[in-house]
């Protein structure tokens, strides 16, 4: 089980501003990304395309029911940023992450947080009869897998 994944992003020129500052709505992507990451690491797929056999686990899909970020320090063109996804919460349907942005990852004076962010997602499976998503439980071999991070690693929701 694990409750922590890192990933790597270079900031990209198509991530920035007219400044050379990362827009701010890219650290959703690269949010987005690190989760999508996450679950290939699993053995898993954000949206399986195909069909799945008759009784076995429901193919799930994850769309977001909230998302927020705290932006601290700004990430520049062609810097390097350690994305480190958290496991803060497992519920019944839903899992909640949280995000760290680390500037200068390879550095142990340098290293800085940049930024905070949280996912809370849904499990849903898609009726193909009324083109519909429909929350569900989150399935067992999802949770066999995914663990909630330590108390005290990630900040409460009300700092």
């Amino acid at each position: 089980m694990t409750h922590r994944f890192t990933c790597r992003r270079r900031v990209e020129f198509a991530d920035t501003d007219v400044a050379g500052i990362m827009h701010f709505s890219n650290f959703y992507r690269f949010m987005e990304v690190a989760e999508h990451a996450f679950y290939r690491s699993l053995g898993f797929s954000v949206h399986p395309f195909q069909k799945h056999e008759e009784g076995a686990d429901p193919h799930v899909g994850w769309p977001r029911v909230h998302a927020s970020a705290d932006f601290r320090l700004p990430l520049r063109f062609e810097e390097e940023v350690e994305v480190e996804l958290l496991v803060e919460e497992v519920r019944n349907k839903t899992i909640g992450y949280y995000f760290n942005f680390w500037k200068n990852p390879d550095s142990e004076e340098e290293r800085v947080l940049a930024a905070t962010g949280r996912f809370t997602v849904v499990c849903v499976t898609f009726d193909d009869e009324n083109r519909r998503m429909k929350a569900v439980a989150i399935p067992q071999e999802w949770r066999e897998k995914i663990a909630v991070a330590p108390e005290g690693t990630i900040p409460s929701k009300a700092s």
